[in-house]
């Protein structure tokens, strides 16, 4: 299986700039972007999955991928997060506009970042956003 890959560029609530006690990066309903994690079993009440990412220092990370689906048990919620990342994004001293790389062959997860980057401008000059979410192949 090739390697896939898939970035995430951090705002502020990824960081925790803006004081709130999100429950992890959001993750997009994109097929493309969910394809990346392990299926989840919808019929069970907030599913979830442990995955081990392995760091360029050899640090293993442990990263909860999870359903969150209480709309259709009584409550309100129907997103999926990516939790259990705050201290890796600490450690790592990392900003909004720094951007968290995962990528996985196989069983094999690894995740690393780049530091910020230029702000994508549309040919208008203005600002382009989004999810902040992109897929490549390496």
């Amino acid at each position: 299986m090739p390697e896939r890959s898939i970035a995430k560029l951090l705002s502020k609530n990824d960081t925790g700039e803006t004081g709130g006690h999100q429950a992890g990066i959001l993750v997009p309903k994109e097929e493309n972007i969910l394809s990346f994690f392990p299926k989840l079993d919808a019929s069970q009440y907030n599913p979830r999955c442990h995955l081990r990412f392995l760091d360029s220092s050899g640090t293993f990370w442990e990263f909860a991928f999870i359903y969150y689906n209480g709309k259709f048990f009584e409550g309100t919620r129907n997103e999926y997060r990516l939790t259990r990342m705050t201290k890796y994004i600490r450690q790592a001293g990392l900003v909004v506009g720094d951007e968290i790389v995962l990528s996985h062959d196989g069983d094999r997860y690894q995740i690393s970042h780049r530091r910020q980057r230029q702000a994508a401008l549309n040919e208008a000059g203005v600002l382009k956003l989004g999810s902040g979410w992109r897929v490549f192949q390496i």
